[in-house]
């Protein structure tokens, strides 16, 4: 449906467990022959070598059509799992670049670069000068990469003040493989960025529902290429980071770590770093990277319903309502929202403000890369 003479978006998903089904009917829903990109999230459990051939079969294997696996998906219908989900966006206010980063086991520094240079240098051929008022970036990354601090400051470092959001691709709660598709084909080790030119107001933002609180920890001992830290404040980690929250290192468990994250300070901004697992060793695993020397505070959580609320309201008063909100909302919000009963709400919460996305296995935000974190772009009507 058209909603601003500027921009045209078209929304869909789809329940059908056949994958084939499933493409067809988000096929029928969402495609448009002038989009400048399409977009779609699909649940692990299909079998991606038959979603793959039917997406190119319907689609084109040279479409603008992009996606990537989920730990469940933001769809028109709200907070879902097991669905395929989509949306295609037109209009001559928008201009899409997509690089895509291949061998991240390999990745460095230099390549991550060169995507971004790459990308900027497609809006040029364009006509295009990218600058922060008109251009944003977007990453999908393969979530168990291990490799998303590396491109996305490195993916930062080279745009000139645009900001960037992104997730990393998902595989449910079995952490086994995840995907991210691009020229008809899923591709694993992969990362794709995209680089939007439009005129339209839009907005890139985070939220977390919490808030620093005053039990401090530093990091004494930590492998971050691993994500593992081993000591804090020169004790075993998950001892100390237990004695901290008030419990036994055995009482630790995944609903303890996603109640009681950490945050790192960064000016007058928070960043959540969430905790996987206890080790048998004591050690932590974290889901992203941290190093010795870095000052972590535990944090406080305040009520996810009415934060979510309060950060469309700050959008709502800036760009006036969305006519799209592409999402990414970290998996340990997600089991949050299942295990408090609050996921109806906050799928409410999405439609309403017409959010597309998916659940994620981190969240990228400018230069970070971080942890149960809803972060997006919304665009407004002319």
């Amino acid at each position: 449906m058209a909603l601003s003479m500027a921009i045209h978006v078209k929304r869909g998903a789809s329940t059908a467990q056949d994958p084939r089904v499933a493409a067809r009917e988000l096929h029928a829903a969402v495609y448009d022959p002038a989009a400048v990109c399409t977009l779609f999230y699909c649940a692990p459990q299909y079998d991606r070598e038959s979603l793959g051939q039917a997406l190119r079969e319907l689609f084109g294997a040279d479409a603008a059509l992009i996606g990537c696996t989920t730990a469940a998906e933001i769809t028109p219908m709200g907070y879902l799992e097991g669905t395929l989900t989509g949306v295609s966006i037109s209009g001559d206010d928008l201009h899409v670049v997509t690089e895509r980063i291949d061998e991240l086991g390999s990745l460095t520094l230099g390549r991550g670069e060169a995507a971004a240079e790459r990308a900027l240098e497609g809006l040029r051929r364009m006509g295009f000068s990218p600058h922060s008022d008109t251009c944003f970036g977007f990453l999908l990354i393969d979530g168990l990469s291990m490799q998303e601090e590396v491109l996305v400051s490195s993916i930062y470092s080279r745009l000139p003040d645009i900001q960037v959001f992104g997730g990393s691709a998902g595989d449910g709660t079995r952490f086994a493989t995840t995907h991210v598709y691009h020229h008809g084909a899923f591709h694993t080790d992969c990362a794709l960025f995209t680089l939007v030119h439009t005129k339209l107001p839009f907005r890139v933002f985070k939220t977390e529902h919490f808030l620093a609180s005053d039990q401090k920890m530093v990091i004494t001992g930590a492998d971050p290429a691993r994500r593992l830290v081993t000591e804090i404040n020169g004790e075993p980690a998950g001892r100390e980071y237990a004695r901290l929250v008030g419990l036994e290192v055995d009482k630790l468990t995944p609903f303890i770590f996603a109640t009681y994250p950490v945050v790192v300070s960064v000016g007058n901004a928070i960043y959540v770093r969430s905790i996987q697992k206890v080790n048998e060793d004591e050690s932590l695993t974290f889901f992203c990277a941290i190093d010795e020397g870095i000052v972590l505070t535990v944090a406080q959580g305040v009520d996810m319903v009415r934060n979510l609320e309060e950060a469309f309201a700050s959008v709502r008063k800036e760009i006036g309502p969305p006519v799209l909100v592409l999402g990414c909302d970290c998996v340990l919000r997600y089991l949050e929202t299942c295990q408090r009963g609050l996921r109806e709400r906050i799928g409410e919460i999405f439609v309403a403000n017409n959010v597309i996305g998916f659940a994620t296995y981190g969240e990228q935000y400018n230069a970070m890369h971080v942890n149960q974190t809803f972060t997006g772009v919304a665009i407004g009507g002319r």
